[in-house]
């Protein structure tokens, strides 16, 4: 197992399994789609936010992405607020 983290990862959809809860996440910046295992179901995402996201990846047959810690991207809503400033004339 290694490390892994993401930054301006988007929750597209989750589904809650009697082991774990499961995450479809998107990488903003790459398109890229995901799916993160959360084994201790103490993670309460909302979807269409912004997360980072860390954890481990288990690589025993398959790829498994394993949510370890994940908070709301702040820095990406800061960027966004500022660009829309920007576009507005606001600056």
């Amino acid at each position: 197992m290694f490390n892994f983290s993401a930054n301006h990862i988007e929750l597209i959809s989750n589904f809650e399994y009697e082991k774990c809860n499961v995450f479809m996440m998107k990488d903003i910046d790459t398109r890229r789609t995901y799916k993160v295992y959360d084994y201790s179901k103490s993670h309460n995402l909302t979807i269409g936010r912004v997360y980072c996201i860390s954890g481990k990846v288990n690589t025993a047959n398959k790829l498994y992405l394993i949510l370890e810690s994940c908070k709301e991207d702040q820095r990406y809503y800061h960027q966004q607020y500022e660009v829309s400033k920007v576009q507005d004339g606001q600056v």
